[in-house]
């Protein structure tokens, strides 16, 4: 089995000129710097469309299971279009910190940019955008739409819009369709666009052998054009609102448990239309990625099932998911396709039968081995009791990072990681790489490490705090930050554990 190894870091948190990482040069000169680095994948996080504020910034919380993240479209190659001048972009306001995104910011200001380079683009006149909206018309019609009527309806929830609209009525559809135009095809412009310059980024990293890892939420926001356009996927009344809800359960770190909102499916529809949209989707993801992680893999097991309207997650309950039927059919439908099921979370013996029947290799995090009271060394996340068919991270996006996670240990803790790595003697600050070692000279077929632990940044660049709000999903590398040094460190690591992405290597006459 072939050892690989790959960084983690978000589209947004790459360094860029206009207050957002995004498909720009920037973009194409951290693909080389992997290329130089020895890494096969480059893993990222969803590349869906947000909001802002909050919670909103999430790219768990997209308006869309297929459209792309307008705010990952590069200005500078709009300039180069001809579309956008340089003073345009340079007099925008796009923040003033350039290691933490404003989402804020982005929306007041760069879609007015966008506006701007859709109004002078003749893009109708474009035979390749007109193809890419004839292709894509099953979800882009109702998308573009939806975007359009939420702005008209400056910015509200689709449930608080009027019942014709919010009902998806077809006569309203047509009424909308013809008020809101020119507002409808900005929505399409911006998709294409998005779709055109992720491709050319894509296309260019698999020219350098390197892959992608892009991440499938389970879930669709409940304010997304998804549960808009599709009520009967999802379990709602017959006013088109949430009966039950998903979250999850009471815990050691959340005492009433989790509300996440997301609308749940009605698995028995899905059932009798063939999984037709989830392998829809699937195949959808392949066209934007290599490799497809599957967030909350548990899900498809059982998932928690809350009453709408709770206030707390106390009153749900467990609900079976359809298990390895919805797998058999995507792979009956796509074949044989590269998965990683993230099964993070509380594991019971069904959801390991399922990651076992799949065949997917699952998940460990290295922040996970170590916990004081396990004495008996039984933590399956512990490096020794791994399997070849396994991904093992130092950390994920969820995570703190692994100086900040270290640094928070108690003592006890901090001996423990010690014992294990046979290490004494190193001071604190050096643990981490030390930490990094042990997860690349793993058993696991492939080790992803987030830029942060390869930098040894603290929590003041964690990426999300689960539970809260206000500063995630922000933080940004600065130029200069990733360095040649770095990367040479990298590679040498990744020979030395037999994980170095020879075809790359071998490309470069090395």
């Amino acid at each position: 089995m072939k050892r690989n190894t790959g960084v983690l870091l978000s589209i947004t948190s790459l360094p860029s000129r206009y207050g957002i990482g995004c498909f720009s040069k920037e973009a194409y000169q951290f693909v080389d710097w992997l290329e130089k680095a020895g890494q096969k994948y480059w893993q990222i996080l969803p590349l869906g469309a947000t909001s802002h504020g909050g919670a909103f910034d999430s790219p768990y919380q997209a308006f869309s299971a297929f459209a792309g993240n307008p705010y990952f479209i590069s200005l500078e190659a709009l300039i180069q279009e001809g579309v956008l001048t340089e003073s345009e972009c340079d007099a925008m306001d796009f923040g003033c910190d350039p290691s933490h995104v404003d989402y804020e910011r982005m929306h007041e200001n760069r879609l007015k940019l966008l506006r701007v380079a859709y109004e002078r683009s003749h893009i109708n006149e474009n035979p390749v955008y007109q193809n890419f909206c004839r292709e894509n018309a099953w979800w882009l019609d109702d998308y573009a739409l939806f975007m359009a009527v939420k702005a008209y309806f400056h910015e509200q929830s689709w449930q608080q819009w009027p019942e014709d609209i919010r009902m998806h009525w077809g006569f309203a559809l047509d009424y909308y369709r013809e008020k809101l135009y020119f507002d409808v095809e900005f929505q399409k412009y911006l998709q294409f666009k998005f779709y055109e310059q992720w491709s050319a980024l894509k296309a260019y990293a698999n020219s350098k052998h390197i892959e992608i890892i892009g991440d499938m939420p389970i879930y669709v926001s409940p304010d997304g054009a998804d549960v808009w356009a599709h009520p009967e996927m999802f379990q709602l009344d017959s006013q088109n609102r949430p009966t039950q809800i998903a979250g999850c359960p009471p815990d050691a770190f959340a005492a009433d448990g989790q509300l996440w909102g997301n609308p749940l499916y009605r698995w028995d529809y899905h059932r009798q239309t063939g999984y037709q949209w989830w392998v829809t989707r699937m195949w959808y993801s392949y066209k934007l990625y290599d490799v497809v992680r599957i967030d909350h893999f548990r899900g498809f097991d059982e998932y928690f099932a809350i009453p709408a309207g709770s206030a707390t997650a106390r009153d749900g309950h467990w609900e079976k998911g359809p298990g390895m039927e919805l797998f058999r059919t995507i792979r009956d439908r796509l074949g044989e396709r590269k998965v990683i099921a993230e099964d993070l979370g509380l594991l019971t013996d069904t959801v390991r039968q399922l990651v076992k029947d799949s065949g997917f290799p699952n998940m460990k995090v290295l922040q996970f081995a170590f916990d004081p009271a396990d004495v008996g060394g039984a933590n399956d996340y512990l490096p020794h009791n791994y399997s070849e068919n396994c991904v093992v991270y130092t950390g994920t996006h969820d995570n703190e990072t692994l100086t900040g996670w270290f640094r928070g240990l108690t003592p006890a803790g901090r001996e423990q990681v010690r014992d294990y790595l046979d290490n004494h003697d190193t001071p604190d600050g050096g643990i981490c790489r030390a930490l990094v070692s042990l997860a690349m000279m793993s058993t696991a077929k492939t080790c992803i490490v987030p830029i942060q632990d390869w930098l040894g940044l603290d929590n003041s660049c964690r990426m999300n705090a689960p539970g809260t709000v206000g500063v995630n999903w922000s933080w940004r590398l600065l130029p200069g930050q990733v360095t040649d040094e770095l990367g040479a460190e990298m590679l040498k690591m990744a020979k030395r554990y037999g994980r170095a992405n020879w075809d790359a290597l071998k490309a470069r006459g090395l």
